[in-house]
């Protein structure tokens, strides 16, 4: 297994939800952490609960999608720790609403988080892991990097590149020190839904709040038991991990049924 214990691992999304949870799987580990999050209150509330385990926590306000703040960040990250181990890219957005209804800066902001962030934290951090006695790169992409349902074109759009991304640079990184980890959760109970972006002009308050909750039936599994579930991945050097009982039947209905398993997902899902 891959030890963790005095490593230290950098998370972006840490303040809440699944970034939250692997950034406590990793410091209950021993790892130090450099957390990064756009909220700055809530990233503060967080490093203050992980202090418990006696780790070095730096933390830092980040928005991935600012190519000029990520090019800084690695050197704001030295400043605090030794080097890096270990980099979680889980920092992203939800929008709703179909192609035609969102308009295209909706579209682009989407991307420039949720891929584009992916894509320059790699960039910035990779010259520091090749550094590292092992290291791990884990990209957070989703179920929906997996199948991609109606409504969810630029989400699905960003997951499955992350994913791409993920095993094009596995390979290519083979032979190196640096092992690339891409995790898929199923419907894990955060915020991402209510805080989600909705195509503007396009619902009603009702129709949102609709939406919202349908999608909340769908996010069950607690965060903690994704971020143990995602941190044992890292630590037995898994290429891909699903994460929740959903994940997994929708990997192997997506398996079976590659073109038309919508047919059968979107009955379930429209109950």
């Amino acid at each position: 297994m891959l030890k963790l214990q005095g490593r230290t691992a950098v998370v972006t999304g840490a303040a809440g939800g699944i970034g939250r949870a692997i950034a406590t799987s990793l410091a209950r580990r021993g790892c130090n952490l450099a957390l990064a999050d756009i909220d700055e209150t809530t990233l503060a509330a967080t490093a203050a609960e992980l202090a418990v385990h006696k780790v070095r926590i730096s933390r830092h306000r980040l928005d991935v999608s600012d190519r000029a703040a990520v090019a800084a960040f690695p050197q704001q990250v030295t400043a605090e720790h030794p080097g890096v181990d270990v980099l979680v890219n889980n920092a992203g957005v939800a929008l709703g609403g179909t192609f035609e209804q969102i308009s295209e800066g909706d579209f682009d902001w989407l991307l420039a988080i949720n891929f584009g962030g992916v894509v320059r934290m790699t960039r910035a951090f990779l010259p520091l892991m090749h550094n590292s006695e092992e290291a791990r790169l884990v990209n957070i992409s989703s179920v929906f990097g997996l199948i991609a349902p109606p409504g969810e074109t630029a989400y699905a759009a960003s997951k499955f590149a992350i994913r791409g991304f993920s095993e094009s640079l596995r390979h290519e990184l083979a032979g190196t020190r640096i092992g690339v980890t891409v995790v898929h959760p199923g419907g894990v109970a955060t915020s991402i839904a209510k805080n989600a972006r909705v195509a503007k002009g396009v619902f009603s308050e009702q129709e949102v709040a609709e939406r919202q909750e349908r999608a909340k039936a769908l996010l069950r599994l607690p965060p903690e038991v994704a971020g143990e579930t995602i941190v044992r991945g890292v630590e037995n050097r898994q290429a891909r991990v699903l994460v929740g009982s959903d994940a997994k039947r929708i990997a192997m209905i997506e398996r079976l049924m590659p073109v038309k398993y919508w047919d059968l997902l979107g009955r379930r899902v429209m109950r």
